[in-house]
Formats: structure tokens, C-alpha cells, sequence
């Protein structure tokens, strides 16, 4: 019976897991390490923009099951949602898994864990981490993992913008040290999840994961070289993933300016590092995603016929459509290699709207944005963006040309607003 549960970590998972579990009558310890994200939930602000989630973090908090602290406390039960990064790559290597995080979420648990205590690890680590780091720190304890405190592994599967109601209706991966740690784990989500509870091993739970998001970012890979070739053979790529689409056998994803999130851009890396020589096609997949941030900049560049001092409005930051999570974002790196490139880049973000990629201004509208703009790049299709009457532009801005990486704009409407429309993926047809 767990009556009391600490969550290390309040982030995208975290907080939405603390609140969650708060709501169904568990007290529930969430703990951070960074005093500005204590400050302001204790402030009653939540720092991470989610549909539904301030409603949620307030009515734990209102219960009285939810209160935060600095560090671990005694429980029943040990969550360690941290982040879990890929380092920057030494030169000529591959980015590798930082896992200080979780390094130091578990020795912080060290002094509390008790015979009979759970602890899940949902962090996205390489294989053999729950095995191979988290459990001979905890066993530091004297204890024995397995034996005298249950351990397993459950990866956060949830996308943002939908957390709230994936957290509980998604299936749910439960990897356990033994078959009694998986069971605990089953019995501790088990009181939320209406979803699937499948029961594996810690190892196996792991690989899911990182399975999944690699299975995605090949998939990305192809459509982005699909795009480059269309580019240069006079094709629409757009027009004819619709039609190859058509077949009932084939879905090919969308092409953009790169990928990004915690998980789809990094998770691949962390399958690389775990058997070095063994995952070529997952590496190449990676440095095709990785380049594509460059060969949208390069099609800005030929756009304008040059970028020094060029003036660029870039719509959007954020990793995805209508989230504020700018994590490993495409876009930042785009608007980055225009600064640093010589262009005089002003972005727009509407669910961050201070921030902005280095070398870039921020501006607080999009009127602001488009003010003086020579070009408008459209780098998330962000409902607002995707919906941007062309004539609207026409009036913020001086420049008349648009640059589409997400091919969502239409050629007639800014055509027709006297805008020379480049798209991503589109070559000049040839006869």
C-alpha cells in the first residue's frame, strides 16, 4: 500500500505525475532541485505551459496531498522523473546520455530508502541504467535491489499537449529488477492508469522506449531526404507524399526543418552509445535530422539571394505546433545559423514570447515581428502561423518574400498578396 510517494523532478512529467497521483487521495512529496521552479508553484504560477495542467497542479495542491521540497523525504514509494540530456559530442563523436540527474536523484533517495520501498525510475536513459547505475547506488543503502526494496523502470510515453490525458489512458510499460518489482510498479500505477499494465523486464522497458522515438526520427529522416531530392529534381514533395500516401500500405511523415523535443531528437543517441558500431542506419538517420536545421537556412539564403543583413521575421520556436517547449527545437537552430549567418532576425513567439534564439531579437506580436521585415520564414506551424492571412503580412511588412519549412502555406492566397512563396521540399518544375 503506498500512502506516501516522492517524485523527484518537477518538469513536463513530473509535476503532471505528482498531481496526478495527489488527486487520487496519495500523499505526495514533489521535489526539485531548482529554487525558481519551487518559487513559483508555491506561488501558485506553473512554469510549463500544458492544456489543463495549472487546473490540475491546483486542485492537488488545494487537497493538501501535494507540497514541495528541496529534497527527498521518507516514503513509500520513489519516482525519479528527471532530465536526461544528450551531451554535446566530442569532436568526431556521438552525442552520449547525461545522466548526472539521475545520478544524483538516486543518491539523494540514498539516506531515506527502507526494506520494502519502491523506486521507479521514468527518466529516458540507455539500456542497463536501472541495472548498471540506479540499483548499486541504492544498494549502497546495504540493501539489495530485488530483494529488500523493489526497483523497475516505467518510461514516460506522453506527448506534450496531451499529457494530461495520456498519462492516464496510454499503456503503460512496467520493466522490473524482478518479477515482484514490475508487480509493485503495476500496483502503484495502478492507481491512475486506465490504460494497458504490461509487465517486463527492466532492461526490455527501457529499450521501448527508446524504440519507439528511433522508429519516429528514421521515419522523419526519410521524409526530410525525400524533400532535399525533390528539391532537386523539380518535384513537390508535399504533392507527392499525398499521393504515395494514397497507397494503404505506405504513410510517409512530413518533412521540416529538423526534430526536436526531449525524446524524438535525443532517445536515438542513447540506443547509438549503448553498442557502439551497432546502429549505423540509426546514426545516419540522426545526422540526416541533425543537418536539416542547416539545409533550411541554405533555402532561406537562396531565398533572399543572400543573408547579410538581411531582415527575417521567424515565426515560431517551439519544437511542435501550439506547445511552448522549445527543447532541442529545429527552428532555434535555424534562426541561430541566420543571425550567425549575418541576417537581422527577429522572432515571434507566441507561448514564450521572451524568448528568442541567440544572435536573434524577440519581438513581443507578430506585427513587431513583420515590422521592416525584407522576409517571413514560417518555423513552426503554430495554429496562428498556419492560419496567417497573407494580406495581413502584406501590410506589417516591406519585403515581399515568404518562406514556408512546414509546408502549410498556400502558393495562390500569398501569391495573390504579392509574395514569392519558397517551400520547403518544392524544386523549380521542370519541362
Amino acid at each position: 500500500m503506498f500512502k506516501k510517494i516522492c517524485v523527484i523532478g518537477m518538469g513536463y512529467i513530473g509535476l503532471p505525475t505528482a498531481s496526478t497521483f495527489a488527486i487520487h487521495g496519495v500523499q505526495v512529496v514533489g521535489v526539485d532541485v531548482n529554487p525558481s521552479v519551487l518559487q513559483a508553484l508555491n506561488s501558485g504560477n506553473v512554469h510549463i505551459q500544458e492544456p489543463g495542467l495549472r487546473a490540475l497542479a491546483e486542485q492537488a495542491f488545494a487537497s493538501g496531498n501535494l507540497r514541495l521540497s528541496a529534497e527527498p523525504e521518507p516514503a513509500d514509494a520513489f519516482i525519479i522523473a528527471v532530465p536526461t540530456p544528450a551531451a554535446p559530442p566530442a569532436a568526431g563523436g556521438d552525442p552520449q546520455a547525461e545522466l548526472g540527474a539521475v545520478v544524483a536523484a538516486s543518491e539523494a533517495i540514498l539516506p531515506h530508502l527502507k526494506a520494502g520501498d519502491l523506486v521507479m525510475l521514468e527518466s529516458t536513459c540507455p539500456p542497463r541504467t536501472t541495472l548498471d547505475l540506479v540499483a548499486p547506488i541504492l544498494e549502497h543503502s546495504g540493501l539489495r535491489a530485488g530483494t529488500d526494496f523493489l526497483l523497475a523502470y516505467s518510461p514516460e510515453r506522453v506527448l506534450p499537449g496531451r499529457i494530461l490525458q495520456e498519462l492516464t489512458e496510454n499503456a503503460r510499460v512496467i520493466g522490473g529488477v524482478t518479477p515482484a518489482s514490475a508487480e509493485a510498479g503495476r500496483e502503484l500505477y495502478g492507481l491512475f492508469v486506465r490504460g494497458e499494465i504490461v509487465l517486463t523486464d527492466a532492461t526490455t522497458a527501457e529499450m521501448v522506449k527508446l524504440m519507439e522515438n528511433t522508429t519516429r526520427d528514421v521515419s522523419i529522416a526519410v521524409a526530410n531526404e525525400f524533400a532535399r531530392l525533390a528539391e532537386q529534381v523539380g518535384v513537390d514533395v508535399w504533392e507527392a507524399i499525398a499521393l504515395a500516401n494514397r497507397h494503404p500500405r505506405i504513410h510517409i511523415l512530413r518533412p521540416g526543418p529538423g526534430v526536436g523535443g526531449h525524446c524524438v531528437s535525443v532517445d536515438p543517441w542513447f540506443l547509438v552509445q549503448a553498442v557502439p558500431g551497432q546502429a549505423e542506419l540509426i546514426r545516419t538517420a540522426r545526422r540526416v535530422n541533425d543537418g536539416q536545421p542547416r539545409h533550411a537556412a541554405r533555402l532561406i539564403e537562396r531565398a533572399l539571394g543572400g543573408l547579410a543583413q538581411r531582415r527575417i521575421a521567424g515565426l515560431g520556436l517551439a519544437y511542435k505546433p501550439d506547445v511552448d517547449d522549445l527543447r532541442e527545437s529545429p527552428a532555434l537552430e535555424v534562426a541561430r545559423l541566420l543571425a550567425e549567418a549575418g541576417a537581422a532576425v527577429r522572432t515571434y513567439e507566441p507561448y514564450t514570447p521572451e524568448r528568442t534564439a541567440p544572435g536573434a531579437q524577440t519581438a513581443s506580436s507578430l506585427e513587431e515581428a513583420l515590422q521592416g521585415a525584407q522576409a517571413v520564414v514560417l518555423l513552426v506551424d503554430h495554429r496562428a502561423f498556419r492560419e496567417l492571412d497573407p494580406g495581413r503580412a502584406a501590410a506589417a511588412m516591406p519585403g515581399r518574400i515568404a518562406v514556408d519549412l512546414r509546408g502549410v502555406w498556400q502558393p495562390a492566397a500569398w501569391s495573390a498578396a504579392g509574395f514569392t512563396l519558397h517551400t520547403l521540399g518544392v524544386g523549380a518544375r521542370r519541362g
